[in-house]
């Protein structure tokens, strides 16, 4: 028992690392500046406030569907964000779920515009 509530333990912390990993946001602009497509997973409201230039924005719950409708490789490098982090998050799980095999969850909107070169 005492193995398994420390095997639990040891996940979890592994999970919060590999998430603080994907959220480094000069990744996702390193990404980017490759040539990733950016989506901005926010609500249409919040995208028309202010978004990442060249962000496509398509929100987090409609992903898959528009993704298979653009008919976008499963292959392709995306970068998804939204305001904190979260609904990208989920969106990347979404997409990763769907066969997308090059998806990196770039966090929060402001974050990547502090982090921007």
């Amino acid at each position: 028992m005492a193995f398994l509530l420390g095997l639990s333990l040891l996940l979890t912390a592994f999970s919060s690392i590999v998430t603080a990993a994907e959220l480094d946001s000069k990744v996702a602009w390193q990404k980017i500046s490759a040539g990733a497509l950016v989506i901005d997973v926010r609500t249409a409201e919040e995208f028309a406030q202010g978004h990442l230039p060249d962000s496509i924005n398509i929100p987090y719950q409609q992903i898959n569907q528009a993704f298979k409708q653009q008919n976008i490789a499963k292959d392709r490098s995306v970068v998804v964000y939204c305001r904190s982090g979260n609904r990208s998050g989920i969106a990347d799980k979404m997409l990763e779920s769907a066969g997308f095999t090059n998806v990196y969850n770039g966090g929060g909107y402001q974050t990547l515009m502090m982090a921007k070169d």
